[in-house]
């Protein structure tokens, strides 16, 4: 039986997640329980009008920083500065675009206008972290996440022009492994990552580096 959380703040473990990932049901998406589910290794994962589902998949796809790959096509992107990136200047317009972007073989988003709202609110207090990519005074691409301590949970990306969010993700490796960040959670495996280095490991493992790099 799936555990359906109540208003007591804690997480079942991890661990005891069903085969599909699923560790529990319900909550709600407040700052202190979204910490405190990065903390342990879950992330929530839910459509619109549905109930909260918290998962903690096995494997887990990761990028150890140092493995980063950058494609010869990529090269002439960063050689030729095509596009700009910032930091941390828009993250509810790259929120935004990540929820209303199209992408290719995905109908609709599961980024809801509740789970918009957390994440701005992450930001505020400091946690959730936004990527702008920028085409002069357009901005093409983008991504955001969570960072704790040395790790730095992805979770969503867009593109609106060729390679822009490849951009901006190979700028934030660069940037995260100069300042000590170890892993870069990136939770489902896509061949988009692997392509960039990321791999897939045993979920313990992963929960064994979460808890010495947060």
């Amino acid at each position: 039986m799936i555990p359906f959380l109540t208003k007591e703040l804690v997480f079942p473990s991890a661990e005891f997640a069903t085969e599909q990932g699923i560790v529990a049901v319900g909550g709600d998406l407040s700052p202190e329980r979204l910490l405190l589910a990065y903390k342990n290794g879950i992330f929530p994962w839910f459509n619109d009008g549905e109930p909260i589902i918290w998962w903690s998949l096995d494997p887990r796809m990761v990028l150890f920083p140092s493995k980063l790959k950058i494609s010869k096509s990529m090269r002439p992107y960063f050689n030729q500065a095509k596009y700009q990136v910032s930091y941390n200047q828009d993250f509810k317009a790259v929120i935004q675009a990540c929820k209303h972007v199209n992408r290719v073989g995905q109908e609709g988003t599961w980024i809801s206008d509740y789970m918009m709202a957390a994440y701005i609110r992450l930001h505020e207090l400091g946690w959730a972290h936004s990527v702008e990519v920028w085409d002069r005074s357009e901005l093409v691409g983008g991504l955001y996440g969570v960072r704790i301590g040395q790790v730095f949970c992805g979770e969503s990306m867009f593109s609106r022009k060729s390679n822009a969010s490849k951009f901006g993700f190979i700028s934030l490796v660069k940037k995260l492994e100069s300042e000590g960040v170890q892993m870069i959670d990136c939770q489902q495996e896509t061949a988009h990552l692997r392509s960039l280095g990321a791999e897939t490991i045993d979920k313990t493992e992963f929960l064994s580096l979460l808890k010495q790099w947060i």
